[in-house]
């Protein structure tokens, strides 16, 4: 394919413009410390670039023949990950091939979206049997990221998961009970009146839109399985290491342990909060150069630009997020088929769940589970996936000029062809 009249260039431009300013603060964060990262980093903006362009050209609905076999290579990267992966800061997620270190759990997620619009592209969701397919599709991945232990990219897992579900016409209340177990774990032991009031929301949820003859049954499933959620919340709590429990607490109260868990997070408010209006200028912000945020190029870069460039500079990324999100949409209405609108969807779910979490986090509204901000964090593993990930999306938006293949539609009234509202 040699056209190009119909890239999403202005995707495009805000990814790679995004992208570059990403590594202008990593420099900044690291000119008295003589640091190269931002070098490394726009190094891989470049060849991430050529990467998404390259991608563009190219013909995504193969990837409906090779969908298993990507899938086998990912999970085959995450199990080396466990006998031959290098520890960094606390977790087993890196690899090392010729003295480059890459993250094969950052590159399972495109290989997940993949997967996923593969199988939701022969077949929505919009019964509960073909559920099954795609929970055991993403359960092997999810289980061996979890043993690293990566908990910031399982939790990226589940957003792409139920995202892609919703798009494939999954009803919306199965998809408040399957994170039903979740927020039980959580309310259980903590706020048991508030737990009790919502398990007998998701069993009305249950019986209303689960199969009628099976109400009952149903009901009494989601009590049960609520229940032992709740029950297995200790467990699974004492299977975490000591600072994944301080990053699920102290954001509520980072005053606990101002020295140690709750550090981080003192500081980063204290840099945004110092940017004030209109910020204190590149490369002129104290707690920027000074040091004080601890990774401040990696998981907190957005407290250096708030600190640098003020309330104003953090609406102009937070905008241009949204921007990129509202463009994943476009591509994925107009797509020519459901794989491709499917591969748009898992995307955007990717980076506005990353970005919605690090943001979050840098300001005490969120955890701190070390989920990078997409196209601003220092990390070559996450830029090159995500450049790989708008390639594809690309490569979707420029396939509208083809009009030999002819895709397969759902068969069903489903939720895709009812927004999209596009007949084939």
């Amino acid at each position: 394919m040699n056209e190009t009249k119909n890239l999403d260039w202005f995707l495009i431009t805000l990814v790679i413009g995004i992208s570059s300013f990403g590594s202008l603060i990593i420099y900044s964060t690291q000119i008295y410390k003589n640091g190269t990262d931002w070098q490394n980093q726009l190094i891989m903006v470049v060849i991430g670039s050529l990467v998404l362009l390259g991608l563009s050209q190219w013909r995504y609905e193969l990837l409906l023949k090779f969908h298993w076999l990507i899938y086998g290579v990912t999970n085959l990267l995450l199990v080396a990950v466990i006998f031959f992966g290098q520890t960094v800061n606390g977790a087993q997620s890196w690899i090392n091939i010729l003295g480059f270190q890459f993250q094969p759990s950052e590159f399972a997620k495109v290989g997940l979206i993949i997967s996923l619009s593969a199988l939701l592209h022969y077949q929505d969701a919009s019964k509960i049997s073909r559920l099954l397919p795609v929970v055991a599709t993403v359960g092997l991945p999810w289980v061996l990221i979890m043993v690293q232990p990566d908990l910031g990219t399982g939790l990226v897992f589940g957003a792409i998961t139920l995202t892609m579900l919703y798009w494939a016409n999954a009803n919306l209340g199965w998809i408040l009970l399957i994170l039903s177990p979740l927020v039980s774990a959580f309310l259980f032991n903590i706020v048991l009146p508030i737990w009790f009031i919502f398990v007998i929301a998701m069993i009305l949820i249950a019986w209303f839109t689960l199969p009628y003859n099976f109400k009952h049954i149903w009901a009494l499933v989601t009590l049960f399985v609520n229940y032992m959620a709740g029950k297995l919340g200790d467990i699974l709590w004492d299977l975490l290491k000591p600072y994944q429990k301080d990053r699920l607490t102290l954001f509520l109260t980072p005053e606990k342990d101002p020295l140690g868990g709750g550090y981080h997070l003192i500081q980063s408010r204290i840099a945004i909060g110092s940017g004030k209006m209109y910020g204190n200028g590149f490369l002129e912000a104290t707690q920027t150069h000074l040091n004080f945020v601890p990774e401040q190029h990696t998981d907190f870069i957005y407290s250096a630009i708030a600190d640098q460039f003020g309330f104003i500079g953090g609406i102009v990324i937070i905008l241009i997020y949204w921007l990129i999100c509202w463009r994943l949409v476009m591509i994925a209405l107009r797509s020519r088929d459901n794989f491709g609108s499917l591969l748009a969807m898992g995307v955007l779910a990717m980076i506005a769940f990353q970005t919605v979490i690090n943001i979050g986090m840098t300001m005490g509204l969120a955890p701190i589970t070390g989920i990078p901000l997409p196209f601003l964090s220092y990390g070559r593993s996450s830029l090159l996936t995500n450049f790989i990930a708008f390639g594809l999306v690309e490569a979707v938006a420029n396939a509208r000029i083809m009009k030999k293949v002819k895709p397969r539609r759902f068969s069903s009234t489903h939720r895709i062809r009812s927004i999209r509202g596009i007949n084939h």
